[in-house]
């Protein structure tokens, strides 16, 4: 008797976690396949410039803590001082990190330290997926779809691609995730603790990117809807008072404490780095859009919904549809009565999460350039009201006649979507982050940039140190810092090979397609070799004798 006692309890205790289980494997795989694809991928544009960035900060502390240490160290005599730096209020508590931890260690090697950094980037980017698994767990309670949510993002190639180099936008998405995860967690269970760990998750995004104040309205917001709808009476709103305050205060002290460029004056260098953000247009470049090549200040109004379209998965766009729509309809219908429902508020926080940046960077003509990168921010909203719609539709098989057709129809076509989109991604590696949705490369070679991270010239390069056996080997290209970015993640021993320009007989030129819609001209050089990704050229590789 006692025997199966114990064992139906222990048959209990395997089903309670084996979910528990599955999510540790889930996690567990990601991570490994980040260990495995790591070291794949170039060197984007920003990623020196925010290495400088992490060094300016850096050297402003050391000489703050250690002014005899830092003033030895190599390299600390020509980093510029934080007063007066132009990118002095641009947030730096994922790059000083990485910084100072490179300092200690004494490495030298640039390779050494950028593969480093994209480690890091993936590792925060996990933490976002988690956060997103988990804040999709508590609005379907169901870890299935919360870990499908978390799927749809691991399978939505751009991001796959710049969730192991862009440690601006992506390490952003990822911490600003994690910041609403914290206030769902609030929400659900108001508490002091809560309140001041979703503080330090916010402080945590403002100082990633100052555009992370955006947490604070919609903390603010929610809060007012759960004290006037919420089900705890006057008691829940002392609370919630009490919870506000602790919050903010928070916030404020360890947004001030993550950026070292608000020490001295920290009102005053918050207000400046605002405004610098609202009237951000430093870059004076163009962008290809829609076959025309236009300076990204005059850029229209549709720009960013027109990126979001041909660049997310159309299963996704479709669901998204769905789910944004039927929300806005229950709200609408019956406003009061759909306010009491916990989950409907958190479908209202995903709708603003979502809308209120794309209208904010319409309604104040915002400078937007790279494609809609500004905004990756929003992009799981995006696939939680996805999940909202496909999880709408699904259940309409039971409610119409034609619901079963339609819903198994959609469902069949999204997974062949699906498989369509991982095989591209497994073809195109590592250069993922050129992928269109439904485009065909000719179409995208005339019409939109590709890759304008500049991340295929390190496959370009690696090339012709494999197909030339040359002591030295000349290159020149469209951006000739393209090249000496890409060339300082590679071995040693093989960027010492490349001379930039150097003189010589045999010349190879890369050119990469951003604002390029027609191939390079003969006159470079005999194309050797092209660079694609999802049958678009990405790179073209010329050689002159």
């Amino acid at each position: 008797m006692q025997f199966y006692r114990l064992l139906d309890a222990l048959r209990a205790f395997v089903a309670a976690r084996s979910g528990a289980f599955y999510v540790r494997c889930y996690f567990a795989a990601l991570l490994l396949l980040g260990l495995c694809l790591y070291r794949d991928y170039g060197l984007s544009w920003d990623e020196p410039v925010d290495r400088i960035n992490g060094q300016v900060s850096a050297k402003y502390i050391m000489g703050l803590v250690a002014p005899g240490w830092s003033s030895t160290r190599p390299g600390y005599a020509i980093t510029p001082d934080i007063h007066g730096f132009g990118d002095n209020d641009h947030g730096v508590l994922f790059e000083l990190p990485l910084v100072l931890l490179n300092q200690i260690s004494g490495i030298d090697d640039t390779r050494i330290y950028y593969l480093m950094r994209h480690l890091a980037v993936f590792l925060v980017c996990c933490v976002g997926t988690w956060a997103l698994f988990k804040i999709g767990r508590v609005r379907f309670q169901k870890t299935s779809i919360g870990l499908a949510v978390s799927t749809l993002l691991l399978l939505s190639p751009r991001f796959f691609a710049e969730s192991f180099y862009n440690g601006k936008d992506l390490v952003f998405v990822a911490v600003f995730t994690l910041g609403i995860y914290t206030l769902v967690r609030l929400l659900r269970r108001p508490s002091v603790g809560r309140a001041a760990v979703h503080g330090l998750a916010t402080a945590a995004a403002i100082d990633i990117r100052v555009l992370g104040v955006l947490l604070v309205a919609l903390t603010i917001g929610m809060l007012v809807l759960e004290a006037g709808f919420g089900t705890g009476g006057r008691p829940l709103r002392w609370k919630l008072a009490q919870v506000v305050t602790v919050y903010l205060v928070v916030t404020a002290v360890a947004t001030v404490a993550g950026w070292p460029y608000l020490w001295e004056a920290p009102v005053q260098n918050f207000s400046a780095a605002f405004l610098h953000l609202s009237q951000y247009a430093v870059w004076k470049g163009y962008a290809l859009y829609w076959g025309n090549v236009i300076p990204v200040k005059q850029l229209p109004w549709h720009y960013v919904p027109v990126w979001i379209f041909i660049t997310t998965p159309l299963a996704y766009s479709f669901a998204f549809v769905l789910g944004a729509a039927s929300v806005l309809f229950a709200a609408i219908r019956r406003p009061w009565a759909y306010l009491r429902h916990f989950e409907n508020r958190l479908d209202l926080l995903f709708h603003a999460w979502f809308f209120v940046p794309i209208f904010m960077v319409i309604g104040f003509h915002s400078v937007l350039y790279d494609g809609w990168r500004h905004l990756y921010f929003v992009y799981p909203a995006l696939l939680l009201l996805a999940v909202r719609g496909a999880q709408g539709l699904w259940q309409a098989r039971h409610l119409y006649r034609w619901g079963r057709p339609l819903a198994v129809g959609a469902a069949v076509l999204a997974a062949g979507e699906m498989v369509f989109t991982v095989r591209g991604m497994v073809q195109a590696h590592p250069q993922q982050q050129v992928y269109f949705s439904f485009l065909p490369g000719p179409a995208v070679a005339q019409l939109f940039e590709r890759d304008y991270w500049g991340l295929s010239y390190r496959e370009g390069l690696e090339w012709i140190a494999q197909h030339d056996t040359s002591p030295q080997l000349n290159v020149t290209g469209q951006i000739n810092g393209l090249i000496h970015n890409n060339l300082t993640i590679m071995k040693p021993a093989v960027r010492a090979r490349f001379r930039i320009g150097g003189s010589g007989k045999g010349q190879y030129f890369l050119g990469g397609y951003r604002t390029q819609p027609t191939p390079y001209p003969d006159s470079l050089g005999k194309e050797v070799h092209v660079v694609k990704a999802f049958g678009a050229e990405v790179l073209s590789v010329r050689y002159k004798e």
